[in-house]
Order: C-alpha cells, then structure tokens, then sequence
C-alpha cells in the first residue's frame, strides 16, 4: 500500500495539494474521496508534509474505521486514536475508563513523537478542556534497574498522577507499598509491574499477574503514565475553591428565593470545602475551567505549523452546534437543581475553538461545494468510485477486470493472509483471469493484477490514476477481520476470582484449618524481602504464609451470616474435620466411579480424522480465530473420534466465538451422514443462529431445517419429515425440538445453547433422553456453579475460550441511577451514528407507557415495543422490522436476553438492572460486532448494591 501513495505523490493533482502545505496555503479543499480512498490520501499527506497532524470526525465510530484503515497505509507512522464522549458532560456521572486509558495513552505518546497523526473523534475532542502541555512531562514515572529512587516522592508523585494507595494493586490505577516492595498497576498495561528495592535503588522491575501474584515478565524499564487526565496540583485545587467561592457568593446576591440560596449554598459549599482540603474527587471535573490559569484544548498541543485535517466539515459544524445546546441544557438543568454555578464550563463554545484554529486545514468532503465559514485557496477533486460489491459473481467481475486491463490499470486485489492469497489465485484461474501474488509490492504494478498482502474496510477506483483496489470483501461478501490494534486496551476493572481475599475473610489453610485474613506483609528472611499472607487463628496464634505457597489456602464458603469457629494452630481438632469429610469424599468418588464406568463402557459413534474437505470448509471462515477457539475445536475433535460418547461443556463470555466452534463440530458430523440438532432458548436466538448457519454452509449441499413459532405450520411439517427422512441435515430450534413428534433418523450430535434456560423438568428429562449414546455440546455464556462444578469433577469435559475475538473493543458497562438527561444523550448519541438501541424494560403491565416516555425523550426515534406477551404476528413483525432497521429503539423485556445478534445494536440500556439477576445482566452486556458496545444499567436512586 505504501507503493500506491509514493506512485499518487508525484501525479499533478495531488502533488498541488502536497506543494501549498510545503508552502504554506492556510487552506485547501479535496472533494472526491470516500472509504479507505479518504484514509490512504490523509496517510500521504502527513507523511509527504512530515508535520504532526490531527484529524477530525464527526463521529466515533467513522474514526475507528479510519484508525484501522490508517494502520494498513501507514509505514512505520506513528497514528493513534483519542476517543471522547460526545457529550462531556456524560462523564460526569459515568465515564469510561478503558476510553481514558486510551486517550491517555495516545495523547502522551503523539505529544512525544516528533511527527504523528492524531485521530480525535467526535469533534468534542476539540472542545475538551486540558491541563498544561507541561503537566504531561512532569506527571509521569520513569523506572529502570539501578536507578536510586526516593520513595516518599514516588509516592506522593502516584498520587498526584491520579493513582489510589490500596493494601494490593488489584486493578489498573492502584498502587500499594509494602517494605521495599513497591507495586503499580498501571492505567495503560494489562498486568501490574512490581518493583523491588534495595534500599532506595531498584533491584527487580516485572510484570506479574494481578491475582496469583506470580511472576509474568521481567523487565529493565517501564514508564508510568498518569491514571488520570485532569492532572492537577495543590495550588491548582486550592486556587479553584477562592474562584468558585467568589463565584457562588456573586450568584447568591442575584438569588431572591431563600430556599433556592440555602439549596445552592449547601451544594456548593461542600465542594469548596473538599477543593480546600485538596481533595480529590469525581464531581470535581465539573469545574474544570476553574483550576488551570489559562485553559487550554487539542489545538494548544499541536504546534503553529501543524497539520489539521477536517473530515467532512459541514458535518462537524453541525455536530458542534449541537453538542453547545446540549452542554447550555446541562447547565440551566443544573443552575435550576442549585448543583453548580453560573461560570461553569465544561468545554470551549465551538466558536472560540475555530477562532483559535491558526494552523493549515485541509477539508475533507465527497462532493464539491461550499462550506460555510471556510475559505479554500487550493481546491483540487480526485475523481474516485466506491468499489462495487461482486459477492460471488466471477462473471461480472472478469468484465470489470477486462475493463481494467484494456485501461492499462493497476489491480490490486487484498488477501489478509498466504492462504487466502493462493485461493484467491486458484478462483480468479478458473475463470482465466491471471494475477501473480507478491507479500508485498516493490512497486506499483502498471497494467498489471497483484495479490498482496492487505486488509482494510473497502476497494477503491481511481479512474484518472488508473488503479484499481479491491478487498475480499467486496469479491465475496467475506468480512475480514481488522488488523491487531497497536494500542493496549486494559479491562480498567477486572472481574475477580471468587478466591480473592479482603481484609477480614475467613479463609481455610489445607493443614491448620480456619484462620481469618489479615493482609500482606513483607519479612526480611536471610537478607531478602519477602511477601507474607498473614493469618490470624484462634486466640493470638499467627500463621505466616508465603506468597508462592498460596495455593495452600482458599476462601472460606459455608452459610450466610454465620461465623465459623476459628482453630488453634497445633490442635488436634481440624485433624478430625478433615478425617470425616475424607471418609465422605471416597463414598462420592465410588459413586464418581461407577458413572465413569457406564460412560466408559457407553458406545457412540466414532467419527473419522478430518478430511481435506473439513479443512477447507474451516479456512473459509473470515475472521481470525483465536488461540483458544482453535484449542478448543481440537478438543471437541478428539472426543467425537472417540467411541465414547461426547458430553463437553464449552463455556466462553458473548461474542467469543463459540458459535463457530459449534459450526465446525456440526460440519464434521454432517460431512459423514450423521444428523445435527441445535437446541437453544428463544425463538429470536434460533432464527439468528438459523442465519449465520445458513451464510456459512451457502457453498456446500447441506440441508437446514428451523423450528420455531416464527415457522408456518406447513414449514415445520416439511421439517419433521425431512428429520424422519434423513433429508434434513441439521435442525435448529427452541424446546419446539424436543416435542415427541420429532423424530431424528440419525441424530449424531446435538448442540444445547445454555442448557440452564430450559427449567422444566419435562424439558430437561427429553434433553436426557436425546443425549443417550449421542455426542453433545453445551455452550454457556454464563459460568453457572452447579454445571461448572460437574465439569471440574469430571463428569462433563470443559472447554473455555477466554480470549475475546481481536480488536473486540471491551464492552463499557455503566451502572447508575435512572438519568433522563444521560438517556437521551446516550440515545441520541447511538442513532447520530447510524446505530440502534435496546431498552430493556421487564415490566408487562407499563411497558407502552415507558415506549412513550422514550418517544417523548427523542422525538426523531422510532420506537417498537417487543415482549412475551404478544401474539406470534406481532412478535415476529415487530423484531423483523428493528432486524430490518425499521426501527430505532426497541423497548423490550428479556425476550433479547440471551445471545441476540443484531450487529446494528451497540447501546444497551436496562432498566431496573437491581431487580435483574445477575447471570441475565451478564448476558444482556455483550455485543457481538466489532464496535464499541455500550450497556447502561439503570438502578433505583439511592439504593445499595451487594456484589
């Protein structure tokens, strides 16, 4: 790719726009360009110019698709992404903390990169109020073997930078201290980094995992970035409460109400009183534009002769007028409530912003015209077309291909891998059309077609340029997977192990019995510092355990609210405990080993070794899969080629590929005549499943049979004969499968998506019934303790795909009171670009009156209403238009509960998310495409929540 901007720098057109930043035009307009056409020209234009460079959107999501595409043009550039809320003040109630590691990560690594682009989505980036360029140097922690450091200073600095002291570092943005041992789990790194010291100079730097403790990694340096953004120092606190302590005595003068002023006055008196004590705390970004001397934006960290590229102005401009209105509502809503004061600010006025924007523009858009407000001195069109999408159809594309050739154009088709790359070849051969592969090109191609090594969002044609590029995509309506991103995404909160242990637990030593948990603490043992879990037991005995032994200990389970008894150390009581329960453990393991036997001795079928068939169908599949889903698909293989009956648990979160997994063991059955049953929940989930079956058996003579109550009577009595006949291959269904008149003629393996759904005991008993010497596979998304506990016995096999899908971005899980500002925002703010929304409202009886509320909320959304009670019709009419897009927001009870895949649908939000069990809220956060999903569980105000 580098090859076509090297080959476009020297062409008339373009080289005018690279020669007016050379010389300085303020700025230029280039019409034309879409798609991955618009990310190659901006990737050549910074690295023609060499100048630090920011791009702006309008939308989140058009920037990440820029961001990826970036990474494929750019050689060895240095490019990153800085993702902001659209409405700033959104974060005052919640804020993302995987999106402010980002951002912190990116605007630290371009502020210290000498050339650069900048990808700063949505236009709020600019509006952002920041500290000094200055803070960002001195706020931050530099560690190397060696180096002699003072520690009360490293410390105090931790702090500064946004860091909170804890007793262990368990999640990004903790520290702890303990000896010499120092512990930082940075903001911007997926595991903690322990330090050790000798005296004050470091001995050992490494990573280590956050929950065993063990050692990861050793390393000779990292560097510490602030777990913050609003880096602040003391006087800058302090100097924050005089400003807003004259601010709220010269509105309190103009308040005429008296109870309005005490309101007023006992608000924002607290907050001064914090601001005073230096005292930091989350409301306290609310007055940003009281701390700093002078304020400063994005456009202050780029330098007078930098670059900034506005992608779709007309856009930007409206999306900026937009967000002012919305931050002048917060702000009267919150004069009206007496929250703040009148000379708060959250962000710059988009006027001020682009008063300041002194350095060169050049301005984006797909068709010529004017922009208002702007003045291009150099405007240039660089005639592009979208490439069109073939999909399979290698007779329209060989005539697009003799068009080319007779054209003298470049082709240059994209393969994300070698594989894919020969098969490409083979196809194109068939349909004698000849294309050589290269990995890379040395140069461009003339009238020539190339096979390289490539992936980005879309093809492109330069007619005047003559090159023509063309993805997988668009040749076999393949979606490919993105390139691994270059930046580190850590989980900001981690989900724990129920063996974690605070402060307080009881927990149990496998030789001296209870004891409760005290802490760590570091002993000096023959010169070294070592880590200690203490114990304490019963009266003042003590029990020191190493670190590295603490598999020794586990945490206490027994009934809630009762207190165990505490044993002395060296007593003879635990001994008897363990004795008793050893004797009733064995009389478990005969039973264990009975049902072992019937297993053992159980005979299946035994499937055969893959085929070159298998092989095939499995690299067809477009994504990447991962470490895991590849384990756990050997696993799978290996039991369906044994005698003994398959009964393997897979367990993996939403959206982590066990889908697949399942495909692929249903394709080896299918392939060798044996019949495939998909069992799963909701009708909504079948037909999903029924749909991606379908696309990825499109190639092969597989027959697919549905049933659900969204199938006409005539449908399903095609099916059933079919099941009978041995004509249908593979049914897909809810518990409509397991009614008696189903009758398979040779059912080989059966799939049960989250087993734990089907509650009756008529249901679970058929399900029994099915599993009789049949290999089965269970998928869960949900670790549910009485299945899992089966698994570790042995009775079930277990497979865990722990790792999510690349690029998958985490999924932003927002817990907070019902806010019906943050709801339309958040609803607003999904639609504006192009997505749709789930409201997730459990109650029947007042669930179209909740849809009216939301109407009301966003006028421009069209809302649907889907629950359980619904006729058939109904129900089907209305989740096929919100599958159609006809609809934008969907309020519904949990009928969307259990892996629905609308890939359109990236804002979730739950009402009543504390009267909602927790294996429902589990599944009901996950996602399945590739954007960011945001989930908001709405709860009742002023309401605690147990963990």
């Amino acid at each position: 790719m580098y090859e076509i901007k090297q080959y476009l720098q020297n062409r008339d057109d373009v080289y005018s726009i690279i020669n007016g930043i050379e010389s300085g035009l303020k700025e230029q307009l280039v019409s034309g360009l879409s798609g991955s056409a618009r990310s190659m020209f901006t990737s050549m234009l910074q690295e023609a110019s060499n100048k630090k460079t920011i791009i702006v959107t309008h939308q989140l999501t058009q920037a990440q698709q820029l961001y990826d595409d970036m990474l494929e043009f750019s050689n060895e550039q240095h490019v990153y992404l800085y993702p902001v809320n659209e409405l700033l003040a959104s974060e005052l109630a919640v804020q993302s903390p995987e999106l402010q590691s980002q951002r912190i990560a990116s605007l630290s690594n371009w502020l210290h990169n000498k050339t650069g682009i900048l990808i700063a989505p949505p236009v709020a980036a600019l509006k952002r109020m920041l500290p000094p360029i200055e803070y960002w140097e001195e706020y931050q922690l530099h560690f190397k073997l060696t180096q002699v450091i003072d520690i009360e200073d490293t410390i105090q600095k931790l702090v500064d930078m946004g860091y909170a002291r804890q007793e262990m570092a368990a999640s990004p943005g903790e520290f702890s201290l303990r000896g010499g041992i120092l512990d930082v789990y940075p903001i911007t790194e997926v595991q903690p980094i322990r330090i050790e010291l000798f005296d004050d100079e470091i001995d050992s730097i490494r990573y280590y995992d956050a929950e065993s403790q063990r050692t990861l990694e050793k390393i000779s340096e990292i560097t510490v970035l602030p777990a913050t953004e609003l880096l602040l120092k003391d006087h800058d606190i302090v100097a924050s409460a005089q400003k807003l302590e004259q601010s709220l005595a010269d509105m309190l003068k103009k308040i005429k109400n008296k109870l309005d002023q005490q309101n007023l006055n006992e608000s924002i008196t607290a907050d001064i009183d914090r601001l005073q004590h230096c005292e930091r705390f989350q409301e306290m970004k609310k007055y940003i534009s009281f701390f700093y001397e002078h304020n400063y934006s994005l456009l202050d960290y780029l330098s007078k002769d930098g670059l900034i590229v506005l992608d779709e102005m007309s856009r930007i401009q409206e999306t900026a007028n937009h967000l002012d209105n919305e931050e002048k509502e917060w702000l009267k809503d919150n004069l009206q409530r007496g929250k703040t004061v009148r000379d708060t600010r959250l962000s710059f006025d988009w006027h001020d912003v682009w008063q300041n924007m002194n350095q060169q523009k050049i301005y984006l858009s797909v068709f010529l015209r004017h922009i208002p407000n702007t003045n291009p001195v150099n405007i240039v069109n660089l005639s592009c077309r979208t490439m069109q999408q073939f999909h399979g159809q290698m007779n329209l594309f060989q005539n697009e291909m003799d068009r080319w050739h007779k054209g003298d154009f470049s082709v240059i088709i994209l393969g994300p891998n070698q594989k894919r790359m020969e098969k490409i070849q083979a196809i194109l051969e068939d349909y004698q059309m000849k294309a050589t592969i290269s990995e890379t090109l040395p140069e461009l191609p003339l009238s020539q077609t190339v096979i390289t090594l490539g992936n980005i969002s879309s093809g492109f044609e330069l007619p005047m340029h003559k090159i023509a590029v063309i993805t997988e995509n668009e040749l076999f309506k393949q979606k490919l997977p993105r390139k691994k991103r270059k930046q580190k995404i850590s989980n900001a909160e981690r989900i724990k192990s129920y063996q974690e242990l605070q402060i307080g637990d009881y927990v149990v030593h496998s030789n001296h019995g209870i004891g409760r948990y005290i802490g760590i603490e570091t002993l000096e043992v023959n010169g070294l510092h070592k880590d200690f879990m203490l114990l304490r037991y019963s009266g003042d005995d003590k029990l020191f355990v190493p670190i590295d032994q603490i598999e020794l200990v586990q945490k206490y389970v027994g009934s809630e609210g009762k207190e165990p008894k505490l044993y002395r150390l060296g007593g003879s009581d635990w001994k008897k405990v363990k004795s008793k329960v050893q004797s009733k453990v064995e009389d478990i393991a005969d039973d264990l080993i009975k049902l072992y036997a019937e297993r053992e001795a159980a005979k299946g079928f035994a499937f055969s070794p893959d085929t070159e068939l298998q092989h095939d169908f499995e690299a067809s599949f477009a994504y990447q899969e991962t470490e895991d889903q590849l384990r756990c698909v050997e696993e799978i293989k290996q039991d369906m080629e044994k005698e003994r009956p398959m009964d393997r648990l897979l367990c993996g979160d939403v959206g982590y590929g066990k889908t697949e997994v399942a495909i692929r063991a249903a394709f080896k059955a299918i392939t060798e005549g044996k019949q495939v049953a998909i069992l799963v929940p909701t009708t909504i989930l079948a037909q999903q499943h029924y749909e991606t079956i379908m696309e990825r058996f499109q190639d092969y003579p597989i027959n697919i049979g549905l049933m659900s109550r969204f199938r006409t009577r005539k449908q399903q009595t095609e099916t059933l004969k079919g099941l009978k006949t041995g004509t249908i291959d593979l049914a897909i269904g809810t518990h409509r499968l397991l009614s008696k008149d189903v009758i398979y003629k040779d059912l080989g393996l059966l799939v049960v998506d989250e087993e734990q759904r089907f509650g009756g005991v008529r249901h679970k008993e058929k399900i029994k019934q099915l599993k009789t010497n049949v290999d089965v596979l269970t998928l869960t998304a949900t670790p549910i303790p009485r299945t899992l506990h089966m698994s570790m016995l042995g009775v079930r096999d277990l497979s865990v795909i722990e790792t999510p899908p690349e690029n998958r971005f985490p999924i932003q899980t927002y817990v907070m009171e019902y806010n019906i500002p943050l709801v339309r925002e958040a609803i607003e703010r999904e639609l504006a670009r192009g997505g749709q929304v789930f409201f997730l409202y459990n109650r029947v009886d007042s669930i179209d009156r909740m849809a009216q509320e939301i109407q009301a909320l966003v006028e421009e959304a069209r809302v649907s209403v889907a629950h359980g009670q619904m006729n058939e019709s109904e129900l089907e009419n209305v989740m096929f238009s919100f599958l159609d897009g006809e609809s934008d927001v969907l309020v519904s009870t949990t009928i969307i509960e259990t892996g629905v895949d609308i890939p359109n649908v990236n804002t979730l939000i739950v009402y009543g998310a504390d009267r909602m069990g927790l294996s429902q809220l589990y599944q009901l956060r996950g996602g399945e495409s590739g954007d960011l999903i945001v989930s908001h569980m709405l709860i009742s105000p002023i309401k605690k929540i147990k963990s």
